[in-house]
């Protein structure tokens, strides 16, 4: 859209385009916020915390150590696999400083899936959490780890704490299966070889790599989208130059309930609140709702980010209501579609507005934020400063106002490519820059964009194109559906059906109540031939619901 009809509709004071060369690298926007904000509170958990002058420290002891391991030199590949915890950002930022590359890796991962991303992204050293170490105990031989270090819960705690989670979390819930991984120390002893030690300086700058972020993608095994420290900075001068009018520097409390490994934690919550000197308050087990509750209920926290299954979680908790949102200036959704049903009992129960936000990995992630303080209209925003979205049709030719075809960014937060995998890069992203992001989205006159769904989700019934997120969106609004997801299966009259999977909240809802239901608000071929009822719907780490795994276990259904 080269006219960029969104420019007119930004807030007051967001910039069309903003610096991008204020800052060499993410180093430089830590190390900033460590001389501005030393004694500002950076992270807690479990109810410790470290101020930016801390962070600073740790960060160059766990950098220093980096450095003296025999063979490693600037670039190199550093796995973290770790849930929400202390030791996360000190290794990240630590690695980062030192000139290493993270490799973010999701602690639920099968050996399968861990071999092929250390494997993948050939990395030289891993920092693990002790209660997945029997995971890479079956795959270590096969990958290129040369060193190894093992973190527990209680780790970056004080003495007394320290002991009292690890017994709890080893002996009493028995949560540590045995391991054996030789060769292996713990955190506390790296960050003591890397006290004594100088953290060399390393030259920095926007081309090289920060990040390589693992991405399924819709098929096949996951690539590591490599993610520059330009395309880093870029998207944090844009997000943040979008809240500047609503954050103050060295005030926020963010809660971090996000998994730190997902793109869009890592850059919403712990760099850009870091960034501002805010306090990155990490949630390790979100899906403990009562506790989870219980913490927002005892912090007079600023900002939250979340997905429409954590949201809508926190809705059906009975303390939930009782949590004070005074202090709130930022609720933001991403990663997958807000549904209106919950947008709406969110304003009603806290009195706040959620804000929904569009990204990918390959973006770093962020694209398109809707101004904070504008009631929630079902769109993912306006495009970020300094950023290009255009629709475009299967010729790649764009697409006027109101007509959908896949939505195509173009901006300095795009990434380099896949690693080492040329032939996928090709695929996705254009030889002058533009990235294609497989969602079917349109523009309104006031460039405002809206997601209709992902190209491959998309469901043709006797020719017409059906939406899954439309059929959801319906679905929920029924009082007795906690969540719902639509597939296309295989139908001898229409060429494909819409079957609805369901999680309920009410027993006596039958299949049939739904279909009526749905008739009520659709139009007849969109109207769901099958419903099913499910206990939960299979999702990804960061709360996304996973159709192509309906559509598989569908598949196999027919198969046999």
């Amino acid at each position: 859209m080269t006219d960029k009809a969104w420019i007119q509709s930004y807030p007051p004071g967001v910039p069309e385009e903003v610096d991008l060369g204020q800052y060499g690298s993410i180093r430089d926007i830590f190390e900033e916020s460590c001389r501005k904000f030393g004694g500002n509170t950076a992270f807690s958990n479990l109810g410790t915390a470290l101020t930016y002058a801390r962070m600073d420290e740790l960060t160059r002891d766990f950098g220093a150590y980096l450095q003296s391991l025999p063979g490693m030199r600037k670039g190199d590949r550093v796995a973290l696999m770790m849930p929400n915890m202390l030791q996360y950002p000190v290794a990240m930022l630590g690695a980062l400083r030192a000139g290493f590359v993270v490799v973010n890796v999701n602690p639920l991962y099968t050996p399968t899936e861990l071999e092929h991303q250390l494997r993948d992204s050939g990395a030289k050293v891993i920092v693990i959490f002790e209660n997945v170490a029997h995971t890479l105990e079956k795959v270590i031989k096969n990958t290129p780890v040369e060193h190894l270090v093992v973190t527990s819960i209680g780790e970056m705690h004080g003495f007394f704490k320290r002991n009292l989670l690890n017994i709890v979390v080893r002996y009493i819930k028995k949560l540590v299966p045995k391991f054996t991984l030789s060769g292996s120390i713990n955190f506390r002893k790296a960050l003591a070889l890397g006290r004594g030690k100088e953290l060399r300086a390393v030259g920095l700058t926007h081309d090289d790599l920060a990040f390589l972020q693992y991405t399924g993608g819709t098929t096949g095994v996951s690539k590591g989208a490599m993610l520059t420290h330009g395309n880093i900075v870029s998207n944090l001068q844009q997000a943040s130059s979008w809240l500047n009018q609503d954050i103050e520097e060295g005030k926020e409390i963010a809660i971090t309930a996000l998994p730190m490994y997902h793109i869009f934690c890592l850059t919403a919550n712990i760099l850009v609140f870091m960034k501002v000197g805010g306090h990155c308050l990490l949630i390790t087990d979100p899906r403990n709702i009562q506790a989870f509750v219980k913490t927002l209920a005892s912090v007079p926290f600023t900002a939250l980010t979340g997905v429409n299954t954590l949201f809508n979680g926190l809705l059906n908790a009975p303390a939930f209501a009782q949590v004070d949102f005074s202090h709130v200036k930022l609720v933001l959704g991403g990663g997958a579609a807000i549904e209106p049903s919950v947008a709406e009992r969110w304003k009603k129960t806290t009195g706040t507005r959620l804000s929904e936000a569009y990204g990918l990995t390959e973006a770093s992630p962020a694209v398109c934020i809707n101004p904070l303080h504008e009631e929630y209209n079902g769109s993912i925003g306006l495009p970020v400063p300094s950023t290009q979205v255009s629709i475009r049709d299967d010729d790649f030719n764009e697409l006027p106002v109101g007509k959908e075809g896949e939505l195509c960014v173009k901006g300095p937060q795009v990434m380099r490519g896949y690693w080492n995998k040329p032939r996928e890069t090709a695929e996705i992203l254009t030889q002058d820059g533009w990235l294609k992001t497989g969602d079917i989205a349109y523009m309104d006159e006031n460039g405002y964009f809206y997601i209709t769904d992902r190209k491959k989700d998309m469901i043709l019934v006797s020719g017409f194109n059906v939406y899954p997120k439309e059929i959801e969106a319906v679905a929920t609004l029924h009082p007795a559906v906690f969540e719902a997801a639509a597939v296309g299966v295989p139908d001898s009259k229409t060429g494909e059906a819409v079957k609805l999977f369901v999680v309920k909240k009410d027993d006596e809802l039958t299949s049939e109540a739904m279909i009526e239901h749905c008739r009520k608000h659709m139009t007849a071929y969109k109207i769901p031939r099958h419903v099913e009822f499910m206990k939960e719907l299979p999702k990804s780490p960061v709360g996304k619901v996973l159709r192509r795994e309906l559509r598989d276990m569908e598949k196999k259904r027919l198969a046999q």
